[in-house]
C-alpha cells in the first residue's frame, strides 16, 4: 500500500521597510561566527543583501498584526543591515527582502 505524498507549503517573501524590523529576543545566535558585524555590513554595502531575513509579524494582546515584525533568525544581517542605517548609508525605509513565517509558529529557526 503506497502512502499519500504530504504537501508542503513554503512561505511567502515579501519586501518590507527596514523601520518595521526588530530583533527578537528568542534570536538563537548569541555570539560571532568568524565575521565582524562591520565586515558583514561592507559586505552587504558591496554586494547586497545575499540571504533574505527570517521574520513574523508582531501581535498586540488582542492577537492583531501591529505592523511591526520580529527577526528570530537573522540577527547578524539585521544589525549589519543597522551599521548602514547608522551612517546614512542606507535609508530607513529601504524595503528589505523577508521570509514572512506565520505568528503563530513555534519554530523560531528556518
Amino acid at each position: 500500500m503506497t502512502k499519500a505524498v504530504q504537501k508542503i507549503t513554503l512561505s511567502p517573501s515579501r519586501d518590507i521597510p527596514f523601520d518595521k524590523l526588530m530583533l527578537s529576543q528568542s534570536n538563537v545566535r548569541r555570539i560571532k561566527a568568524g565575521v565582524s558585524v562591520e565586515e558583514l555590513a561592507e559586505d552587504i554595502a558591496r554586494r547586497g543583501l545575499l540571504q533574505s531575513l527570517s521574520v513574523r509579524p508582531v501581535l498586540a494582546d488582542d492577537g492583531t498584526e501591529i505592523g511591526k515584525f520580529e527577526i528570530p533568525a537573522g540577527g547578524r544581517r539585521f544589525q549589519a543591515l543597522s551599521l548602514l542605517v547608522k551612517q546614512k548609508r542606507l535609508a530607513k525605509t529601504t524595503p528589505i527582502p523577508c521570509i514572512v513565517r506565520d505568528a503563530a509558529s513555534d519554530i523560531l529557526v528556518f
